[in-house]
C-alpha cells in the first residue's frame, strides 16, 4: 500500500482507477513475480469491497494475467537443521531466536507464531489452539511436541506478565511484529543460503513425510485444507519404502553371496 499503491494511485477516486494503472504497477515489478501478483491480488479485493460498498461499478483488475510462479522446493538437509539449531541456541536475541525454533518445532506460519498468546497454550495436555483469525482456515487445536512444549514453557517463564503474547513486541501491547534482520544474520551466521523464514514449514513437512508418516497427517498438522497442497511432498513419501526394500534387498544379497561362497569351496 504505502510504497507502490498510494504513490501510484492514491490521488484518485476509486471509480476513476483504470486498469492501465494497474497494469502499470504490475508491470513494474516484473522483476519480482511473486510480491507482483500479491499486488494484483490485493488491489482486485479492494476493488471488489468498492463494489460491494457502491464506490464502483466494476473492477479493473480483474482479468490481468498474473506472472508464472515457480513453486519454491528447499528445505533444510539434516547438516543445515544442525547449523541453524546450533545459532538459535546461542544467539544473543533470544526473543527472535526462540520464536524461529517455535516454528521448526510446530511447522507453523510465522505469523501465527508471533501472533501466539499464552493463552492458546495448553501445557498440560500439550495443544496449541489456534485462533481463526491467525489461521487460514477455522480454529484449529494442534498437538505439541515435548521439546516444543517445553520451549513454550521455557518461554512463558521469562515473558513478564503484563504481556498477553509469547513473544511480546516492543510496543507496549503489540506483539514481536517482525524478525527480518534476525534472519538475515542467522542465515549468514548458519551459511545457509536461498532460505527463506516461510521454508521451515517446508522443513517440517519434508522431514516428517521422509520418516515416513503419511501426507494425510502432515497436511493437517500444516493446516492444509486442500490435500493438493500437501502433494508437493508425495516423492519424499518414497524413502522410507526405499529403505524398507533396500533392506530385504540387502539380506537376498548377502545369502545370495553365501551361497555362492558355499559353493566355490
Amino acid at each position: 500500500m504505502e510504497n507502490v499503491i498510494l504513490p501510484a494511485v492514491g490521488t484518485k477516486k476509486v471509480a476513476s482507477i483504470e486498469r492501465r494503472d494497474i497494469e502499470s504497477m504490475h508491470l513494474r515489478l516484473s522483476d519480482r513475480p511473486y510480491q507482483a501478483n500479491r499486488l494484483l491480488a490485493l488491489i482486485s479485493k479492494m476493488l471488489n469491497l468498492a463494489i460491494e460498498w457502491g464506490w464502483s461499478r466494476d473492477n479493473p483488475a480483474k482479468g490481468i494475467q498474473r506472472y508464472r510462479e515457480e513453486k519454491r522446493d528447499r528445505w533444510l538437509t539434516d547438516e543445515e537443521l544442525s547449523r541453524l539449531v546450533r545459532v538459535l541456541e546461542n544467539h544473543q536475541n533470544i526473543r527472535a531466536a526462540n520464536a524461529v525454533r517455535l516454528q521448526l518445532l510446530t511447522g507453523a506460519r510465522m505469523g501465527e507464531v508471533l501472533k501466539a498468546e499464552r493463552k492458546d497454550f495448553d501445557l498440560d495436555r500439550g495443544v496449541w489452539t489456534k485462533p481463526s483469525h491467525h489461521t487460514k482456515q477455522k480454529q484449529r487445536h494442534v498437538p505439541l511436541s515435548r521439546p516444543a512444549q517445553d520451549l513454550v514453557s521455557s518461554i512463558v517463564a521469562r515473558t513478564e506478565p503484563d504481556s498477553p503474547y509469547l513473544f511480546p513486541g516492543n510496543i507496549p501491547g503489540e506483539p514481536l511484529q517482525d524478525i527480518k534482520k534476525f534472519w538475515s544474520m542467522a542465515m549468514r551466521e548458519a551459511g545457509i543460503e536461498n532460505y527463506r523464514r516461510h521454508d521451515n514449514r517446508h522443513t517440517y513437512a519434508s522431514h516428517l513425510v521422509s520418516s515416513g508418516l503419511s501426507l494425510e497427517i502432515v497436511g493437517r498438522l500444516l493446516g492444509h485444507t486442500n490435500p493438493i497442497t500437501t502433494q508437493r511432498y508425495a516423492h519424499l513419501a518414497d524413502d522410507p519404502l526405499r529403505l524398507a526394500t533396500a533392506r530385504f534387498g540387502d539380506k537376498i544379497a548377502i545369502v545370495s553371496a553365501q551361497a555362492v561362497s558355499d559353493r566355490n569351496s
